[in-house]
Parts: C-alpha cells; sequence; structure tokens
C-alpha cells in the first residue's frame, strides 16, 4: 500500500505542475487586450527608437598580400644567382602577417595619420578632415543629449579648476599626448574600421563605418593604401637603406676612378718621349691603381644593380580583388529587429507581470497595509 502512495506522488506532483502552467497560461489570456494594447504601444516607441538613430553605411574592399616565403624570386633570383650572389639567403618569411592587419590599424600612430584624410559627402555640402569630419558632423539620437548632459556639466565643473592647453590649429597632433577630446575621436574612428582575415587563403576584408555612403567608400580606400604603404615600407626598409648605401659608394668609386684614370693620361702624355725607368716604374703604378679602381668601380655598380633589383624583388604586390565602392543601403540601423525586439520585450515583460508581478505586488500591498493598520 505504501508503496503504490509513493508511486502516485511523482505523478500528483506533476499534475500539479501542469495545473499551474494551466492557471498562468489562462491569466496571460484573460488580459490578452492589454496586452495587445502595450505591444501597439512598443510598436510606437521601437519605431521613435529606430528612426532617432542616424544610417550608417558600410564599404568593404578585398585584397589578397603576396605571401613571401623565401623561395621566391622567379627570373631576378636568377640573375642575381649568376653573378654568385644568393638573394633568397636574406629574404626570409615576412616578418607582418595579415594577421597582424587589425592591430596595425587600431594603432594609434596609424589611425592619427588619418586624421588629415580630405572627406566629402555624398551631397558635396561638407569638404574637410576627418577629424573635423567626425568632431562637429556627427549625428547621434535625441537622448544622447539627456545621458550625457551630466558628464558635460561635471567636465564644464572641472575645467573651472584647471586649464588644458589648447593646441594651434596649423600644429600637427602629437600620438604621444593627446588630448580628451582628440583620444575620444580616435576610439571612435578606430571602431569603424575592422578588418577579417581568411586563414587559408589570406584575403583580407577592410571595411569601414561612417554616417555618409561617400566618405565611407572614400576613407576604405585610403586605409588600404595606407596600410598596403605600411607593410611595403617595413618590408622594404632594409634594402632600400641598402641600396642608398650602395648608390653613395657607387658615386665616391666613380669620382675615384675616373681621378685615377685622369691622373694616368696626364702623366703618360707628358713624358711620351721619356725611357727612364723611374717614369716606367710611375707609368706602372698609375696604371695600376686605375685598373685597381676600375674593378671596384665595376664590381660596385654590379651591386648597385643587384640591390636596385632586390629593392623591386621583395616589394610586396597586392591584387585587390574587390574595391571599395559607394553603397547604397544603410547597414545601420536595423529598424525591423529594433521593432520586433521591444515588442517582444514588451511582451514578456506584460506576460510576467500578469503571472508573478501582480499577484506579488498586491501581496505586498496587503502585508504593508495590514502592518500600518495594527
Amino acid at each position: 500500500m505504501s508503496e503504490e502512495i509513493q508511486n502516485k506522488a511523482p505523478q500528483q506532483l506533476h499534475d500539479e505542475e501542469e495545473i499551474d502552467l494551466l492557471e498562468l497560461a489562462l491569466k496571460v489570456w484573460a488580459e490578452r487586450k492589454w496586452i495587445l494594447k502595450c505591444c501597439g504601444w512598443a510598436v510606437l516607441v521601437g519605431l521613435v527608437i529606430a528612426f532617432s538613430i542616424p544610417k550608417e553605411y558600410t564599404a568593404t574592399a578585398t585584397i589578397a598580400p603576396e605571401m613571401s616565403d623565401g623561395k621566391s624570386g622567379g627570373g631576378l633570383s636568377s640573375l642575381a644567382a649568376m653573378a654568385g650572389i644568393n638573394m633568397n639567403a636574406s629574404t626570409g618569411a615576412d616578418a607582418i602577417y595579415p594577421d597582424l592587419y587589425p592591430d596595425i590599424v587600431a594603432s594609434t600612430p596609424f589611425i592619427i595619420d588619418l586624421f588629415d584624410v580630405r572627406v566629402k559627402d555624398l551631397d558635396g555640402k561638407i569638404d574637410t578632415t576627418l577629424y573635423c569630419y567626425l568632431d562637429q558632423y556627427q549625428c547621434s539620437p535625441w537622448w544622447s543629449m539627456i545621458t550625457s548632459a551630466p558628464f558635460k556639466f561635471l567636465g564644464w565643473a572641472s575645467s573651472l579648476f584647471k586649464k588644458e592647453k589648447e593646441k594651434k590649429g596649423d600644429a600637427r597632433l602629437d600620438s604621444f599626448h593627446l588630448t580628451n577630446k582628440e583620444t575620444a575621436i580616435a576610439k571612435m574612428l578606430s571602431s569603424a574600421i575592422s578588418i577579417s582575415i581568411e586563414k587559408k587563403t589570406g584575403l583580407t576584408t577592410l571595411s569601414v563605418t561612417m554616417q555618409d555612403a561617400r566618405i565611407a567608400a572614400c576613407l576604405t580606400d585610403s586605409v588600404m593604401h595606407r596600410l598596403q604603404n605600411y607593410v611595403t615600407e617595413y618590408r622594404t626598409n632594409k634594402v632600400r637603406q641598402d641600396f642608398e648605401f650602395q648608390k653613395k659608394l657607387f658615386e665616391r668609386k666613380k669620382r675615384e676612378y675616373e681621378i685615377a684614370q685622369e691622373n694616368y693620361a696626364k702623366f703618360a702624355d707628358s713624358n711620351k718621349n721619356i725611357i727612364l725607368q723611374s717614369y716606367r716604374a710611375e707609368q706602372v703604378r698609375l696604371e695600376n691603381e686605375m685598373n685597381l679602381a676600375y674593378q671596384v668601380y665595376t664590381s660596385v655598380a654590379q651591386q648597385l644593380q643587384l640591390s636596385e633589383v632586390k629593392v623591386q624583388e621583395i616589394t610586396p604586390v597586392y591584387t585587390v580583388i574587390e574595391p571599395a565602392t559607394i553603397p547604397i543601403n544603410a547597414s545601420k540601423p536595423g529598424r525591423a529587429m529594433i521593432l520586433i525586439g521591444v515588442v517582444f520585450l514588451t511582451g514578456v515583460v506584460c506576460a510576467a507581470w500578469i503571472s508573478f508581478g501582480k499577484t506579488f505586488f498586491l501581496s505586498l500591498k496587503g502585508k504593508v497595509e495590514e502592518k500600518y493598520i495594527k
């Protein structure tokens, strides 16, 4: 008998749970008109929120960077090999991989360098620098004025007690010491730029989000070219320094050879009919100096040509798979998703209030009234 009671207990508990859920569903269904009314107001609120957020446009560009592996070189390396020089021995793997591109673009010097880029909006009404555009022409929702008012007041109050040195209009920005405004604009610009890398192929997709479609496309193109120049300058810095050194050495050895040649020619012309051994010895010495200078000169000239070839070989080549174009449709905000989210959240809150909140509030109110009556 006791076993039958124990077996019926879980079943009875399960039935009570089903009855409780059914009661909750009936409570919600009984207040369906009120819930629909609240959702109707939520539609209006969602529309206000969706249309108060300014539009943003995203422009993208895709490039395929050249991956150096230290084994390529083609005909240029073959020409160097014919001269007895192994160029592959000094061209190891690239120190800047595509995985580092997001860190490069997000770095403060790279972002600060974009402040002077000239931008022009789609309507032609704005033609200024990127820094001025982000500082003066950015739109924001109406409620941001309310939320930022306390912070502005605190900033104004603190400015009364301390004076901040203002930079002149023609002074260049110092990435080592930025003002609060410059730091805020740099963070805003950094968050607007994103880079994604495909691991297998190395395809790099660069995207920039701005409130104007034309500015987004132009800035995407500028960031892409500046990133290419940054990587190119990094990879070719050492070989370009070697090329400049070889160029200066070539000019010096060329002058030394020309001087030795001129000295030999003058001595030979002025002592043409003299057969003294001392003069012949001097002539042989001058001739040897000229030949030695010529050998050094030709060797340095060969090294200069190889250095020039090496600069060209190590310079990376980027293939633009998809150039930046002016986007037609806005990428943000997702007004449909905002509207659906506001209505759904309102429905959930209303159902929770009917199921639990109302009962809890009434019981709490009754306890408070009983306490005051006593």
